[in-house]
């Protein structure tokens, strides 16, 4: 295998790679616009234009649905299990709230980001609306499989039958989590720490900032 050049590996990082660390590091910066900055700098460095099939990355389209901001699904992503990374914010706690997610096909690469603004809610009700915007989407892809990734260790819990849902605000949110999950061929189940649920967390707070 010939070795890459430097403009082959800023377009490799450009299309496939997360980035987290980088997103949140810049306040304001969203992984499309890191992506065309990488982009741009292997112009500049004389890779010319994209050869035919390259993937580009773009803005993202604006979705039918409020709240909803998609990205591209990455060529060759096969979308039989999804990942669902999802979380929620709220300042005050109670007060402004928001829902995000972010879904990956089995592969790691990005296929949708979500966001919602909640109004004055808690961080549990945020949390759990970040998961349910996150399976309604899997589903609508298609997906069979999925697997959550949540930060929020009481989530995870309910969902699995370690911990009781006793407040009457977050039990109709429960009742619909385990119907969406009930409808999936598989799933999986799993507590992160947070830095590993960065981008969730982000478009949580862009749903606030933005009031998406």
């Amino acid at each position: 295998m010939p070795t890459p050049s430097l403009v082959d590996v800023l377009r490799h990082i450009a299309r496939e790679e997360p980035l987290t660390a980088t997103v949140r590091a810049f306040r304001g910066l969203t992984r499309e616009h890191l992506g065309q900055l990488l982009d741009e700098a292997a112009e500049q460095l004389g890779g010319g234009p994209r050869e035919a099939g390259a993937a580009a990355s773009e803005p993202a389209p604006e979705s039918a649905t409020p709240g909803i901001e998609v990205v591209t699904p990455a060529a060759g992503g096969t979308l039989n299990r999804v990942r669902v990374y999802s979380d929620g914010a709220a300042r005050g706690n109670p007060g402004p709230a928001g829902a995000g997610a972010v879904l990956t096909n089995a592969e790691g690469a990005v296929v949708a980001r979500l966001g919602k603004f909640l109004g004055h809610q808690t961080n549990n009700y945020a949390e759990y609306m970040g998961l349910l915007i996150g399976l309604q989407h899997a589903k609508s892809l298609g997906a069979r499989e999925v697997e959550v990734f949540a930060d929020s260790e009481l989530l995870i819990r309910q969902l699995g039958g370690k911990y009781q849902v006793k407040s009457p605000t977050l039990k109709p949110l429960f009742q619909e989590a385990q119907k969406l999950l009930a409808t999936f061929g598989k799933v999986r189940l799993a507590h992160v720490p947070r830095a590993q649920n960065a981008e969730a967390d982000e478009m949580s707070n862009r749903a606030i900032d933005e009031r998406m």
